[in-house]
């Protein structure tokens, strides 16, 4: 793992990469002049709000990630389950959907970091206190009503992409029961044959796995499979419900190898 590491970090740091994640290092910060004014621009005006989706979305074009879709959101609500490999997961499944997040509290403790987060209504949580799940279930329920979707990562950490972690069901707490009228709908993020480059693992720091990516020359293709939801009997509590989820990904993922 340690030379895998040094690996990623001596491509960020060739002269191509470097200035690689210079140019879109300076195309993000860009971006996001162009976009906090007309965000708060539609919120004085309490217009439904389109620019943390064109936001992130941006921000993974400009990251190189080349996205697909296959299937369908929910149309009318729903709380995604989804695979969790890099960071890049987040703006893929914003730009698509404008999805809302389920987020570590910690993140919370970054101020720029928590200003952002905060402007696509994540909802924040302590994992290591389960009570504290159940204490956002109003701030789930206000995202869902400002972006329709909401984001869960239930692996609760990042995986090397060639399989999945087991689901942690007390990160759906939240859910149990799911409010009427909201799909609990399964999402394979999908980065081919590449997704062990792109994966955030082991011993790598959160900031290499960023610049490594950055440092890119190909675009990297990323498909976000939309899964059936879930039926009734599938949401009867949270550990059914993570049983179901994993199961439907890993389905998915059977098939397509």
């Amino acid at each position: 793992m340690t030379a895998t590491v040094d690996a990623a970090r001596c491509t960020s740091r060739s002269l191509m990469g470097r200035l690689r994640i210079a140019l879109r290092l300076s195309a993000m910060l860009l971006w996001l002049v162009v976009c906090v004014p007309l965000y708060y621009a539609w919120r004085v005006m309490r217009l439904h709000n389109p620019w943390p989706r064109l936001f992130l979305g941006g921000i993974a074009r400009i990251a190189g990630a080349q996205v697909n879709v296959e299937g369908a959101p929910y149309k009318q609500g729903a709380f995604l389950l989804a695979n969790h490999v890099s960071w890049l997961d987040i703006p893929v499944i914003a730009g698509v959907t404008g999805s809302a997040f389920v987020a570590h509290s910690g993140l919370a403790e970054h101020g720029l970091l928590k200003w952002l987060c905060q402007m696509n209504d994540t909802v924040f949580v302590a994992r290591h206190d389960r009570r504290s799940v159940h204490a956002q279930v109003e701030h789930v329920r206000a995202a869902l009503t400002d972006t329709g979707a909401l984001t869960v990562f239930p692996e609760g950490t990042t995986s090397d992409g060639t399989g999945l972690l087991p689901f942690k069901s007390s990160l759906l707490s939240a859910l149990d029961p799911p409010p009427e009228g909201i799909a609990i709908q399964p999402v394979w993020l999908d980065y081919g044959a590449d997704v062990t480059a792109m994966a955030w693992v082991g011993e790598e720091p959160g900031l290499d796995n960023f610049l490594k990516i950055l440092a890119r020359r190909r675009r990297q293709s990323v498909t976000v499979h939309f899964l059936p939801p879930l039926d009734a009997s599938e949401t009867a509590n949270r550990k059914t419900m993570a049983v179901a989820a994993r199961e439907r990904i890993m389905t998915a993922i059977a098939h397509k190898r």
